[in-house]
């Protein structure tokens, strides 16, 4: 990845995760990323994962023996016991019994170790995609919608789940049992393994058979699956267009025919687990049929024992039993492989915006703010910012004001550090926003939005996000200087009313006024407002203005407004237009200039002779 100014990745260097191979990122890539992945997910665990695969092997070796114990009791210990000696039969039950239990014992010890290493890798795993998902900067969050993030943390990680939830013992236990149980059938006679054998041959291919179909109907499924997902989430998303146009039967009949399609491939994959399974009983139960005539006819002929004859034929009925197993695992591991892929991809994303390699403290910030020279772009998208020059000096507050479009956001998510600039500084108090501690930036800088996202939990909570730490009377200050104490002890349990998700108990007002409170407790050097004020009703707005002149007080401020209200609160005014600063002074120097400013508050003061 090519490197930008102080070790930054050059902007646009990431690429999308979900992007199939020919598109920057070869297979074989892919391919080594996942299996890098995997490793370094095994390695913490090897040990354990050792221990299992022990476990797997005596489970088996305890379970082959058990025909060859029947063999023995047969044509050996039953002879002594009619001789009068019931000691070699007494030793087979007992040896069998020994080994029953502990076969099974194994095998619950096998699944308890291999859940144990399953949900480490697993836990591993989630913490790893959510804490770099956590890392990842803005302009990735921005790219990569916030639905296939959720994907790759449940449903990617949840194939990675199935896989390692008993899919990898499966297949181990499955191939150790073949092979141990053709061993263990030619040990004692070889011309009943040379018919298991040949008997292996229409077992393989039925099984490649319905790997290659599974495979297929598997991507079918996936396919229709996601379709009915999003078909119902895109519904109850919109229902109020839905209900308000009286579109639910066209939208009930698109729903129905994409549940018929889906209910149509699930069929199909039933269809084909049906074909396996009864093939693999077919072919098992002529294996059986064929061993007991070829080794009856042989017992009459006295040329086989009778033990090693019911020990062939119990060898042949389980030797077939795992190969379903193993079909089952190729859907499960194809998911998996998928999955991993996805999850790779992501952790191998980089921040655009990295930590300072020497980072600066910044304990003290005054917030005296300078872009110097700043040209920017989003992704390899044109120049949003020619050649920005400004100085904004601690403790004065400027309004940025111009069409959408025009570049103000962009200035605000620069100061906060959300990107990093093209060419050119932003600095704070002399000091590159890119060399500046990231604690100490976001302490000095904080960013209030359009969108006012409170977390579930209390109100004071929420209003306690950028200081944890703070007392309840502290809580309540804030939420005072901002106007919006008596809103909250208005609410059911005042102060330790539950938000909810996203704060839907709250109006889209009163979640910005707790946004606002929060930002003052906080209180921090520079504050930058985009557009904080635009979910506010023309009351509300009023009841805000006191707040708001509290909350910019002594501190170095930046706003984004269309409302022209709080424009003209500020200390100074910034005309954007096309990425460069065309109109600067004080609201009343620019009114009194006749520029586009001047038209701007013209049109405010009409609107407010209508209303």
């Amino acid at each position: 990845m090519s490197a930008g100014p102080h070790g930054a990745p050059a902007v646009g260097a990431s690429r999308d995760p979900d992007v199939p191979p020919g598109t920057g990122v070869s297979s074989r890539d892919v391919r080594r990323r996942s299996f890098a992945l995997l490793r370094s997910l095994l390695r913490p665990v090897a040990r354990p994962a050792w221990a299992t695969v022990a476990l797997v092997v005596g489970s088996q070796v305890a379970a082959v023996s058990g025909p060859a114990l029947v063999a023995y009791g047969i044509d050996h210990a039953l002879p002594a016991l009619a001789d009068g000696d019931p000691g070699p039969l007494a030793v087979v039950a007992g040896t069998y019994l020994v080994v029953a239990v502990l076969g099974g014992a194994l095998v619950a010890a096998t699944v308890r170790a291999s859940a144990r290493v399953a949900q480490a890798i697993l836990l591993d795993l989630r913490r790893r995609v959510f804490r770099h998902t956590q890392r990842l900067s803005l302009e990735f969050h921005e790219r990569y919608t916030s639905g296939r993030i959720i994907s790759r943390q449940t449903s990617d990680v949840d194939a990675l789940r199935e896989l390692l939830d008993g899919g990898v013992t499966t297949l181990a236990s499955g191939v150790l049992a073949m092979v141990l149980t053709a061993a263990s059938l030619a040990v004692l006679d070889w011309r009943s393994g040379l018919v298991l054998l040949v008997a292996v041959v229409p077992g393989v291919v039925l099984t490649r058979w319905f790997q290659r179909r599974s495979q297929a109907q598997y991507r079918l499924n996936r396919t229709a699956a996601a379709r009915v997902i999003v078909r119902f989430v895109e519904t109850m998303t919109g229902i109020r267009a839905v209900q308000a146009f009286r579109r639910e039967p066209r939208v009930q009949a698109a729903y129905d025919a994409l549940a018929e399609e889906y209910r149509e491939t699930n069929a199909g994959s039933i269809r084909i687990n049906g074909v396996l399974d009864s093939g693999l009983v077919l072919i098992g139960n002529v294996t059986v049929a064929a061993v007991l005539l070829v080794g009856g006819l042989r017992a009459l002929d006295g040329d086989l024992a009778v033990g090693v004859l019911a020990a062939a034929v119990l060898y042949a009925r389980r030797f077939f039993n795992p190969l379903a197993q193993i079909g089952m695992f190729y859907n499960s591991f194809q998911s998996a492989t998928a999955a991993l892929e996805k999850v790779a991809a992501l952790l191998a994303e980089e921040p655009t915006v990295p930590d300072p390699v020497r980072p600066v403290r910044l304990p003290d910030a005054r917030a005296d703010v300078r872009f110097d020279g700043v040209e920017f772009g989003y992704g390899d998208g044109p120049t949003v910012l020619h050649r920005l020059d400004l100085h904004v000096p601690a403790g004065q507050s400027v309004a940025l004001v111009g069409a959408t479009g025009a570049g103000k956001s962009t200035v605000a998510k620069l100061l906060a550090r959300f990107y990093d600039v093209r060419a050119g500084r932003v600095t704070i108090d002399g000091v590159d926003v890119r060399d500046v501690d990231p604690v100490d930036l976001r302490r000095a800088v904080v960013m209030v939005t359009q969108e006012a996202y409170l977390f579930s939990g209390s109100v004071a909570a929420n209003i306690a996000l950028g200081r944890p730490g703070a007392t309840r009377g502290e809580v309540e200050a804030a939420a005072r200087a901002v106007g919006v104490h008596d809103l909250v002890l208005s609410l059911p349990d005042g102060y330790d009313t539950e938000v909810d998700k996203r704060g839907v108990r709250l109006s889209a007002g009163q979640r910005q006024l707790v946004s606002f409170a929060r930002a003052f407790l906080a209180d921090p050097a520079l504050l930058i407002l985009d557009e904080a004020t635009s979910s506010l009703d023309v009351p509300g707005e009023v009841q805000v203005q006191e707040g708001l002149r509290t909350l910019l007080a002594d501190r170095t401020a930046v706003v984004i407004a269309h409302r022209l209200s709080t424009v003209m609160g500020a200390d100074r005014v910034l005309v954007v237009d096309a990425g460069r600063v065309v109109e600067d002074g004080s609201p009343a120097d620019l009114v009194a200039a006749g520029g586009r400013f001047a038209a701007l508050h013209a049109d405010w003061q009409r609107s407010l002779d209508r209303a």
